[in-house]
């Protein structure tokens, strides 16, 4: 079960060194401009890999869990799916119901584990294999593996090294898994924190807060959604910024080194990478060609 790109490396792995019955992923959904149907990485995936595909809008839903009883899973492999499995589901399996999480639970349980984690200055991050109960990613955890966060890592940059991470430490659990050797260890729960779903206006750059922060946050939406501030009444999303020492009034306009800048509390954020709207990515220097009047 898994929807996203993150899903992909499990999936493959899986079907590499077992019997993979069943996909089930989330519906196609119109996206973009057009509106255009796209179906989910995981779906196309399984269709590449002649595997049967299961798309319910809940998988509550009889035909769906009719569906899993017949293909009578012995292990469920979770990993990004979008939906939460309800007791019917996780007792079905005799192995149960296993997730690959997208951080060193019980730190950033959630829909956003990497963002949260780079917002937050995390030094390290990593994956674990869990057990999954009734509750959202509470289930007792069978194994980790860290990798630690560069300066320079983005929400994209992380979300492809833990992909991979998870189906190598998942193929690597199984085994033991299976075969009764691993203890699953409770989760300290005075310890949790959440990462809640994102959202679109969650990107907007507020220039009343610390330059590093503001700094980490276009890391962390970068590649969604997106940080972005407003220039001429129209939206300009931030893919790459830096520090600089300085000081400005908050949200004055600047060059530094060539490239925009903005005055914010504690420091100057240097945009090295921007998007008009409407546009393509460019350097910092390249947007300044065009917008004289930005300082």
């Amino acid at each position: 079960m898994g929807s996203p790109d993150f899903s992909l490396p499990g999936l493959q792995a899986l079907a590499k060194h077992y019997e993979v019955v069943g996909v089930v992923t989330q519906p196609d959904r119109a996206s973009g401009r057009g509106r255009e149907i796209k179906m989910p990485p995981v779906k196309i995936l399984a269709q590449e890999l002649n595997l049967p595909v299961l798309q319910p809008e809940k998988l509550k839903d009889p035909a769906a869990m009719e569906q899993l009883r017949a293909w009578a899973p012995d292990l469920i492999v979770v990993a990004a799916f979008g939906q939460i499995l309800k007791k019917d589901v996780l007792f079905l399996p005799r192995y149960g119901c296993i997730n690959v999480h997208a951080s060193l639970l019980p730190r950033w349980r959630g829909a956003a584990p990497i963002n949260a984690a780079i917002l937050a200055g995390d030094e390290e991050t990593g994956v674990t294999i869990m057990q999954m109960d009734v509750g959202l990613d509470t289930g007792p955890m069978l194994s980790k593996k860290s990798i630690r966060l560069k300066p320079d890592d983005t929400a994209g940059s992380v979300f492809q090294a833990l992909s991979a991470l998870g189906a190598d430490l998942l193929i690597e659990t199984l085994p033991h898994w299976i075969a009764g050797e691993i203890k699953p260890q409770a989760q300290d729960d005075s310890l949790a924190t959440y990462a809640p779903m994102l959202k679109k206006e969650e990107g907007k750059l507020d220039l009343t807060h610390d330059a590093n922060a503001l700094e980490r946050r276009v890391r962390a939406f970068n590649p969604w959604p997106g940080a972005f501030v407003e220039f001429d009444g129209a939206i300009l999303k931030v893919h790459r910024a830096h520090v600089e020492a300085g000081e400005a009034a908050e949200g004055q306009r600047l060059i530094v080194q060539n490239q925009p800048a903005i005055g914010v509390r504690s420091g100057i954020l240097v945009l090295d990478e921007v998007q008009p709207a409407g546009k393509k990515p460019m350097s910092g220097k390249s947007f300044l060609a065009g917008a004289r009047h930005w300082a």
